[in-house]
């Protein structure tokens, strides 16, 4: 019943000859107007302007992507850096270079006082894809070290490819 009153209503709405608007790209039937539109000149401005203003915005953006994963790779650190502190509570001892950051999720063998897992997941990765270093005895004034070596995955560096570590 609905869809037949729609019907009926769409058949007495009256057509006019000019109802595709001004921007349908045709001209009114009896008129000598021209078709009106952006000529190549118009766009061409427009162009360039989107482009400047790209230019300006993109390298401040990318900037910030950069240094969002610095702050990311600190906060994975310290919070690895606190998982490793209990199990050391757990177990009185740190993890050996060999047992890696992996103890954290496994149990070592026979280690009954493992209390694991101390991580909610598995050992993420830095934001730059690379595994975290893990080294005990420490080199730097720690028991242990724990490190990203940033960007560019290699020891050293500067900016983003900065070394970040729990020391």
């Amino acid at each position: 019943m609905g869809a037949a009153l729609i019907y009926i209503a769409a058949l007495q709405v009256p057509q006019s000859a000019n109802a595709r608007g001004p921007w349908s790209g045709e001209t009114a039937p009896g008129s000598r107007g021209r078709v009106r539109g952006f000529t190549l000149l118009e766009l061409l401005v427009v162009m360039v302007i989107i482009g400047l203003l790209a230019g300006f915005v993109a390298p401040r953006y990318f900037s910030q992507v950069g240094k969002s994963q610095v702050k990311a790779a600190k906060a994975q650190v310290d919070a690895l850096d606190k998982a490793i502190e209990q199990f050391r509570l757990d177990m009185n001892r740190l993890p050996t270079t060999e047992e890696g950051l992996a103890a954290l999720n496994v149990a070592p063998a026979n280690e009954p006082n493992w209390a694991g897992p101390y991580l909610k997941k598995d050992v993420p990765r830095d934001p730059w894809g690379h595994p975290y270093v893990y080294l005990a005895p420490g080199t730097h004034n720690n028991d242990f070290d724990l490190m990203s070596y940033g960007k560019d995955g290699q020891p050293g560096g500067a900016g983003e490819n900065a070394d970040i570590g729990n020391w």
